[in-house]
């Protein structure tokens, strides 16, 4: 009891003393007296209890001006544009302290510059020229990890927080014009409070661009919209208050409603792409010049090239195809710089052409085919457009289009009659017969420059078509190598390596230049 007693009697001194203080502030404050108000203030704050001081508003009318503050972390180096509410009078150690209840920021850590001049604590808003809605500041912050302060120094800085608000409220009085009523003043003292309880603790994720503490289920920053940590994961056991649970629905419709959307977009897109894909020719949109002609051409007058998407009109295009000389036709889009090498659809072209032109274009394309293959042989009857393509094992081409049975060999049709005796018969007839005597003179040319030979066997004329060195006669059935122009088995036939070329036998080609005839 006696303790209890003792302590409450202190308390009760310290409270006389406070009060007592806070008059002579007052006073000293009303009077202007700089060193006795700074003097009171130290002393109140020595005392630790707990002190409000309310100015008359009606002799300091303050109006909300909105301060566009441009944040720049010092750690991240991250830039962050933000709006205060602010007053015109307010002091940058005032202005320090918003941001610090309201962000975080401790003041020690916060740099103001204000119309490219540093901002001091005792300076005022006004003072450096602020003084309506959208002036511009702006704030450095230092450090996020220097806000780790020991417990000493930050009662010592709110102590001396609360000093320099009394001076600077002081000196802007003992500046007001003599003639107008000072603000009253009033300084009391509160009643001994219970010690606040500890803090809960915080629930959520840290921004690290801006060191903001954001609800544990928001996906960015709520203050400068960065992306939440990749590895965070909301607490199973954590309850969304009313305002997420809101937030939470309206993202969850707004994610079903874009997701309607795009279906419903996918769809129409294919829709289009199939009725796009339905029609042979694509018609120009929009109006466009044509690059070839250079006219004007109407939307639906043109096409596009489904390839390259380049738009001409169709007299052009039909002419570009009408002129080709290729078996493909080439996209004709062409300035200084650059050439389309995309090629028209056989779609395209169809509906570009009549059906005659189109029957001429596909004739040209047959014709530079066949002159372009290395095995092409063309049909013997006259005025026959039928041709093929053979292999080395095939020695009869029976055309389709005139019925005709074509010898590879002699290079011509000898209906009924064998390869021989078509050779003899054409040696006889070449005397009197022109066109005898041209076939004749063809496979002479054939033997002389050695793409052609005599069977060793029967001597009818036999020629390589492709492949390897080994040949057979299509009369006697010898079987002959290419290159020595001689039976590849002795007398006895198949097997016989006592004549012929006597190729592989030992190991040894039969000639140099033998590309395998065995």
């Amino acid at each position: 009891m006696a303790t209890s007693e003792v302590s409450d009697d202190l308390h009760e001194g310290k409270t006389t003393k406070a009060e007592n203080l806070a008059a002579q502030l007052s006073e000293a404050i009303s009077s202007g007296d700089k060193d006795e108000a700074k003097r009171c203030a130290e002393k109140l704050a020595a005392l630790s209890l707990p002190v409000s001081i309310n100015v008359d508003k009606k002799a300091y009318p303050q109006e909300q001006i909105r301060l566009k503050v441009g944040v720049e972390d010092g750690e991240l180096e991250s830039y962050i544009p933000i709006t205060m509410l602010v007053t015109v009078d307010m002091t940058i150690s005032a202005l320090k302290i918003r941001v610090k209840n309201d962000f975080g920021f401790h003041p020690s850590l916060q740099i103001w510059v204000i119309g490219k001049r540093l901002a001091k604590d005792t300076d005022t808003l006004s003072g450096h020229g602020v003084s309506r809605d959208g002036d511009q500041a702006f704030l450095f912050i230092k450090s996020a990890m220097a806000a780790n302060l020991s417990r000493e120094q930050q009662i010592q800085e709110e102590r001396q927080e609360r000093i320099d608000d009394i001076l600077v409220t002081m000196e802007r009085i003992s500046l007001e014009p003599r003639g107008t009523s000072p603000p009253a003043v009033a300084a009391t003292t509160a009643k001994p409070r219970p010690p606040p309880p500890p803090p809960k603790p915080q629930v959520g994720w840290t921004c690290p661009q801006c060191t903001y503490l954001n609800k544990p289920t928001r996906p960015g920053c709520e203050m400068c919209s960065g992306d939440r940590p990749a590895g965070y994961k909301v607490p199973a056991t954590y309850q969304p208050d009313q305002e997420e649970a809101l937030r939470m629905q309206f993202e969850q419709e707004a994610s079903l409603e874009y997701s309607r959307v795009m279906r419903e977009e996918r769809d129409r897109n294919y829709l289009t792409y199939l009725e796009t894909d339905a029609n042979n020719l694509i018609n120009n949109m929009d109006e466009l010049e044509c690059p070839i002609c250079f006219c004007t051409i109407e939307p639906g007058e043109g096409a596009m090239l489904r390839e390259c998407l380049h738009g001409f009109c169709r007299d052009c295009l039909k002419g570009t195809i009408v002129n080709n000389m290729d078996a493909e036709v080439k996209c004709p889009y062409m300035n200084d710089d650059y050439s389309c090498d995309y090629k028209l659809q056989d779609r395209e072209i169809v509906s570009l052409l009549s059906e005659d032109e189109y029957q001429k274009f596909l004739e040209l394309r047959l014709s530079i085919a066949e002159s372009r293959s290395e095995n092409s042989y063309h049909c013997k009857t006259p005025d026959c457009p039928g041709w093929c393509i053979y292999e080395d094992d095939v020695n009869e081409f029976d055309c389709q289009l005139c019925n005709q049975t074509n010898c590879l060999l002699c290079k011509a049709i000898h209906k009924d009659m064998n390869c021989k005796q078509y050779q003899d018969d054409l040696r006889i007839r070449a005397a009197n017969d022109v066109a005898a005597k041209q076939t004749a003179d063809t496979l002479q040319a054939l033997l002389d420059s050695g793409e052609a030979m005599h069977c060793p066997k029967c001597q009818v004329v036999v020629q390589k078509k492709d492949g390897c060195d080994w040949i057979c006669c299509l009369m006697c059935k010898t079987e002959i190598c290419w290159v020595t122009r001689q039976a590849r088995w002795g007398p006895a036939g198949s097997g016989d390596t006592s004549g012929g070329c006597r190729c592989r036998v030992n190991n040894q080609l039969c000639h140099p230049n033998c590309q395998n005839c065995h």
